[in-house]
C-alpha cells in the first residue's frame, strides 16, 4: 500500500508542478515517475525528502556533459565523404549534446533498448533491476520517458523513430510514445519474425517475433518509400495475347464496396456483366467503358470467360508498398544477427544483436541517400554496419551517429571501445573472416568521442572552461573537421562550403578578425561572451562575412531546458 504523500517540504515550484500534473492527467499511461514516496529514485537516494534530492545526476547545478575526441580511434579513408560518430558514455548524456549538435537535424533514428524481460537484462542508475522489483516497470519507463523526450527533439519534421521491443515492455511502450510522439503520429506496429525455430521447453507459446514501433515527427509529412518489386512478383504478369502494352495481370470488376450502386454494363463485343450477389461494381461505369475502348478487358483466351480488367506491368508503381509483417527469410533472423557480428566480434557477448538485413529494410523505408540516422542504443554497432552497407549498395552519403556506454564493472567487455568501434574499424577499412579469406572493406570515416563533464554553477570560471572545453561540439555541429589555423586563443575550421571560427577570448577578436579577412569565404563564428552578446560591435567592418554566436549562452540554453 502507497504511503500517503508529505507536502511540507515541497517548494511553491513543486506544488504548482504536482497540481498541474493532477489536472492534466488523462486516459492514458500511468506510472510512479512523480509521486516523491513511490519516486523510483528514492531507490537510490532512500534519504531524499524532497524531489529535487531524488534527480542526484540530472538536477541544474551538476555537472553539464561535453565531448572529447579520442584522436587514436579516429577512421579517416573517403575524403570529401561524411563523417560518422561513435559517442561513448551513457546515452542520456549523449542525447543532450546532440540537442546542442543536431537539434532537429535527424532523418531516422533506429533503437533497439533493453527490453526488461527480467533476465538481468536491464540496468538502471548504475543498479541492475530485479525481476521481483515493485518498480521494474516504472524503472524502464522513467529510463525510456528522459531518452525519448530528448530524441524526439532531434527529429525533423519529416523524421521518424523506429522502436524495436518485445512483450514485456510493448504496450506501455506504445502509450508512452503516444503521449510523447502523439498518438496521431503513430504509423505502425510492425512483426519481425526473429527465429524460425520452435521452443518445445516454452511455458505456453514459442515466441518467434519481436515488434517495432514506429513513429513520425509529424505524420503528415513522413512519406514511407516503396519496397523493390520481386521477380516473384513481376512473374505473375504474363502476355498471352500480344498486347502491345507489354505485360499484364487482371482484377475482378467487383468488389465488396466500390464506385457508386450496383449496375450492369454492355461491353461493345456484346456482353452483359454486373456484379455478383453480395458484390459491388469497383469501377465506375466510365471507367468501364474507357478500358473498354482502350481493350484493356480481358475475357478469357476463347472470349467466353467473366470479364476481367487488365492492370499492366509498365503502369505500376516502381515499388510495393511495405507490409507490416517481416519473415526471417526477408529481413534475417537472431541467428543470422549472431553469425554476422561472431565473425566481426567473436568474443562479443551479445545474445540477442540484430542483423544488418532488418536495419538496411529501415533504412532502405524511411531515410534517403544523405540522411543522418542515429543508434543511441548502438551496443554492438548493427545501425552503423547497415548504413555503411547502404551507401555501398547505392553509392549513398548517408552517415551515422552511434552512442553506447561501455557497459559496468561486471561486462565481460567494454561495449563501445572493444566490440563496436572494432567492429566498424574492420567494416569500414576490411579484414579477414574466420576462413582466412580478405572481405573488402565498406570505406567511410569515423570520429570517437567519449562523453565529459563541465560544472555546471553559473560562475565565470566556469564558462570559460565550458568554452574551453566546447570545441569538439562546435565542430560536430558545423560539421566542420578539417583544421586551418590554431592560434590558441581562437581556431578555424573547414567543410565543404564555409568555415568555423572559435574565438576563445574577447581579446582575441582582432586577431580572428585579421585572420579571415585573408580566407575567402563566409564563417560561423563563436565568440566568448559573458552573456549572450557576442561582441556584434567589433565584428560591424566584417558583418557581411560571418554569423555570430554567442558560447557559451548558445550551450547553456539548450542545456538549461533539459537539466531544469
Amino acid at each position: 500500500m502507497a504511503r500517503k504523500i508529505n507536502y511540507d517540504n515541497w517548494s511553491k515550484e513543486e506544488l504548482i508542478k504536482e497540481l498541474r500534473r493532477i489536472k492534466e492527467t488523462k486516459y492514458g499511461l500511468v506510472w510512479h515517475r512523480d509521486l516523491p514516496e513511490e519516486k523510483i529514485d528514492i531507490l537510490i537516494n532512500p534519504d531524499a525528502r524532497t524531489p529535487n534530492e531524488m534527480f542526484p545526476n540530472e538536477m541544474a547545478g551538476k555537472p553539464f556533459p561535453i565531448l572529447k575526441e579520442t584522436k587514436s580511434k579516429e577512421i579517416s579513408g573517403d575524403k570529401g565523404k561524411p563523417v560518422n560518430l561513435l559517442i561513448e558514455g551513457d546515452n542520456y548524456h549523449s542525447l543532450a549534446v546532440l540537442n546542442f549538435t543536431h537539434y532537429e537535424a535527424i532523418d531516422l533514428i533506429y533503437i533497439d533498448p533493453p527490453y526488461n524481460t527480467g533476465n538481468n537484462d536491464f540496468i538502471y542508475n548504475d543498479k541492475m533491476v530485479d525481476p521481483e522489483d515493485p518498480f521494474r516497470h516504472s524503472k524502464w519507463l522513467s529510463f525510456m520517458e528522459k531518452r525519448l523526450k530528448l530524441a524526439k527533439n532531434l527529429l525533423k519534421k519529416t523524421g521518424a523513430i523506429f522502436i524495436s521491443i518485445d512483450d514485456n515492455e510493448q504496450a506501455p511502450l506504445r502509450m508512452l510514445c503516444d503521449e510523447i510522439f502523439g498518438e496521431d503520429n503513430f504509423i505502425a506496429t510492425i512483426i519481425w519474425q526473429k527465429k524460425y525455430t520452435q521452443s518445445n521447453d516454452a511455458k505456453y507459446f514459442s515466441a518467434t517475433h519481436d515488434f517495432i514501433l514506429c513513429y513520425a515527427k509529424q505524420a503528415d509529412k513522413f512519406k514511407i518509400r516503396l519496397l523493390p518489386r520481386t521477380e516473384k512478383q513481376d512473374a505473375r504478369y504474363k502476355n498471352s495475347d500480344n498486347d502491345p502494352r507489354g505485360v499484364w495481370m487482371t482484377q475482378p470488376l467487383h468488389a465488396k464496396s466500390g464506385s457508386d450502386s450496383k449496375y450492369s454494363y454492355t461491353f461493345k463485343n456484346g456482353v452483359i456483366w454486373s456484379p455478383p450477389a453480395g458484390t459491388y461494381p469497383r469501377f465506375s461505369k466510365e471507367s468501364l467503358k474507357k478500358a473498354d475502348d482502350e481493350n484493356s478487358i480481358w475475357f478469357g483466351a476463347k472470349g467466353t470467360a467473366v470479364p476481367r480488367l487488365k492492370k499492366y506491368l509498365n503502369e505500376m508503381k516502381q515499388g510495393v508498398i511495405p507490409k507490416t509483417i517481416w519473415l526471417y527469410n526477408e529481413v534475417g533472423s537472431n541467428d543470422d544477427a549472431r553469425q554476422e557480428l561472431k565473425e566481426l566480434a567473436p568474443e562479443n557477448g551479445f545474445d540477442s544483436p540484430k542483423p544488418t538485413s532488418l536495419v538496411n529494410r529501415i533504412i532502405n523505408l524511411a531515410s534517403d541517400k544523405n540522411s543522418i540516422i542515429l543508434d543511441f542504443f548502438a551496443g554492438s554497432g548493427t545501425t552503423g554496419h547497415a548504413v555503411l552497407k547502404a551507401n555501398k549498395n547505392d553509392k549513398g552519403l548517408r552517415n551515422f551517429i552511434l552512442c553506447t556506454n561501455n557497459g559496468d564493472e561486471k561486462s565481460e567487455h567494454k561495449i563501445a571501445s572493444e566490440i563496436c568501434y572494432p567492429r566498424l574499424k574492420k567494416v569500414i577499412k576490411g579484414y579477414k573472416n574466420a576462413k582466412d579469406e580478405n572481405v573488402p572493406g565498406l570505406g567511410g570515416n569515423l570520429k570517437y568521442y567519449t562523453c565529459d563533464f563541465v560544472e555546471a554553477e553559473p560562475t565565470d570560471k566556469n564558462k570559460r572552461k565550458l568554452v574551453k572545453e566546447s570545441t569538439e561540439m562546435l565542430c560536430i555541429r558545423e560539421n566542420a573537421f578539417e583544421l586551418v589555423q590554431d592560434e590558441g586563443d581562437f581556431k578555424i575550421f573547414k567543410n565543404s562550403d564555409k568555415y568555423l571560427g572559435i574565438v576563445f577570448y574577447e581579446e582575441s577578436i582582432n586577431d580572428f578578425k585579421k585572420a579571415i579577412k585573408k580566407i575567402k569565404g563566409h564563417f560561423n563564428a563563436y565568440v566568448f561572451s559573458l552573456g549572450d552578446d557576442p561582441h556584434e560591435k567589433q565584428f560591424a567592418d566584417v558583418k557581411g562575412k560571418v554569423t555570430l554566436c554567442a558560447i557559451p549562452e548558445v550551450i547553456l540554453k539548450v542545456y538549461r531546458e533539459i537539466f531544469k
